[in-house]
């Protein structure tokens, strides 16, 4: 029973039952899989993706990624992919809200991830997204000025009608998966285990950072101070919701307004040209 005058998802470590030797075992493997499976498996990705361009010959600033790529040159089976990626991921987000569910008890209620208080949430979800988005912006711009971020390429710069809805899906999936398993799952888990709040925050923080390494060293940096306010603010309101509604949000924002802002910030945002390579000279006869 969640004790008066305090948020569904905010637990004290003393209020928890101390772990046996065996559920100890049982959770530290648990969670290793978890990682493995989902955001570690990423972030071990993402920060040899880091590595591998800071030693290329490139300098950092002139290399690009792409965060949403085609995943098909025929534009039906790219969309089936695109989804069929999306529900997947999904799937991993389910998979960690089944491992948190207890009996006689709602996993989802417990983190906050419902919609009992979708007003109150949205409110907060806008708020967190406007204080996260303009400053990270500047991040980026500032970043990339000094050659320690990476272009990136937040989608495709010739959409086709149904680009806007799979960008959205898109959006909606990072949201999830990153609140859920970052804040929603790592806090359960690392709580039971009795660590500090602020100890399980800037892990959780730190592991986001990894998550997003691909994108330099700047996005690291944005990353963490990100995952820090998310981490301080599911601790004060002990609620998921409006963590996935800041996220999404910010993505959809990133990921649609990308064209518009590759034409008006060439510099910052638009992808590097290619080099078209010279023609070869045919040998005369």
């Amino acid at each position: 029973m969640t004790p008066p005058n305090r948020p569904t998802g905010q637990r004290d470590s003393t209020s928890l039952s101390p772990l046996t030797p065996y559920d100890r075992g049982r959770l530290t493997w648990e969670i290793w899989i978890v990682l493995a499976i989902t955001v570690g498996q990423s972030a071990v990705y993402s920060v040899l993706s880091l590595v591998r361009k800071l030693l290329a010959p490139v300098p950092l600033g002139q290399q690009q990624t792409q965060v949403n790529p085609p995943r098909d040159a025929q534009a039906l089976w790219d969309v089936v992919y695109q989804l069929l990626a999306i529900f997947f991921a999904l799937a991993l987000v389910a998979l960690v809200v089944y491992l948190l569910w207890k009996p006689g008890s709602s996993a989802l209620r417990r983190i906050g991830l419902d919609f009992s208080r979708f007003g109150g949430d949205l409110g907060r979800g806008i708020l967190l997204a406007a204080v996260i988005g303009v400053p990270g912006l500047a991040l980026y711009a500032a970043g990339r000025a000094l050659g320690v971020t990476v272009v990136v390429v937040a989608s495709p710069l010739d959409a086709a009608w149904w680009t806007v809805p799979l960008l959205v899906l898109s959006a909606l999936r990072a949201g999830l998966t990153e609140e859920v398993i970052f804040i929603g799952y790592l806090f359960d888990r690392l709580r039971r285990f009795g660590w500090n709040e602020w100890a399980i925050i800037l892990t959780s923080a730190g592991l986001r950072g990894a998550y997003h390494a691909y994108q330099g060293i700047g996005a690291i940096v944005g990353n963490v101070v990100m995952g820090v306010v998310f981490g301080w603010c599911y601790r004060r309101w002990g609620r998921v919701m409006p963590l996935v509604i800041a996220h999404t949000l910010l993505d959809v924002v990133a990921f649609v307004g990308y064209p518009l802002a590759a034409a008006l910030w060439p510099g910052v945002f638009a992808p590097i040209p290619t080099p078209t390579p010279s023609p070869t000279p045919t040998p005369s006869a």
